[in-house]
């Protein structure tokens, strides 16, 4: 069954181009030309992958991912033409798996979407479960809970959590874990990415002020503690 992407830009010429592309490449594809369009298509379509331009009228691409990250974790990979770094780390921030800057080839923009949605999908033949203290990750049923508590976790942070849980004490470097959580698909910029995610990722699994999973190795990466 064909995998289906939200496209969301207020460039109709644009839209169509990725539609085109996408759909040739074997997807299924539908189109919204603002947040709040997409928003009523999400909900309807229940889309695989959302394709989300920043820059739109009526509801812009970080309040609609602040919207809709409350209704579903679907991975979402950020199109912009903005190149300050700070728009890009914000939209991971708010729960963005990736993001393509304008211009870019169709053929990566692909790769990209191919890459995002093996994360978010795949389920690892082992199914059993780690903990570590009050964290419990579920390899199989890709759920992580902290605390007692569900947490909610993008393909990324699942993956890196899943990697640090997997190899407590071991101290990763930012490439090697883009490595890893990419397949081998790794593109220029992104080890700043990794630590958004890693941000992220402490935010929703540690208490405030009580940091003791993730730790920063200076010189090298992070590496998972297992407190």
């Amino acid at each position: 069954m064909a995998k289906t992407v939200l496209v969301v830009d207020d460039k109709s010429q644009m839209r169509l181009m990725i539609k085109a592309y996408l759909e040739q490449e074997g997807f299924t594809v539908v189109t919204a030309a603002n947040g709040r369009e997409a928003l009523f298509v999400a909900r309807t379509a229940k889309p695989d992958l959302i394709l989300l331009d920043l820059m739109m009228p009526e509801m812009g691409g970080y309040d609609f991912i602040r919207a809709y990250n409350r209704e579903a974790d679907t991975p979402i990979i950020i199109i912009t033409a903005k190149l300050e770094e700070s728009d890009k780390v914000l939209g991971l921030e708010l729960g963005a798996d990736d993001y393509v800057t304008k211009p870019f080839s169709l053929r990566e923009l692909t790769a990209r979407v191919r890459a995002v949605m093996r994360r978010s999908g795949k389920a690892p033949s082992e199914t059993d479960l780690l903990r570590v203290g009050d964290l419990v990750l579920d390899r199989g049923g890709r759920q992580v809970t902290a605390r007692g508590e569900t947490i909610n976790l993008t393909p990324s942070e699942f993956d890196l959590l899943n990697i640090f849980m997997s190899n407590p004490g071991r101290a990763f470097s930012r490439f090697e874990l883009l490595d890893k959580i990419q397949d081998g698909e790794i593109y220029e910029g992104y080890e700043r990415t990794i630590d958004v995610h890693i941000r992220n990722l402490r935010n929703k699994i540690e208490k405030k002020g009580e940091p003791k999973y993730v730790e920063t190795v200076y010189g090298v990466g992070y590496r998972f503690r297992n407190a």
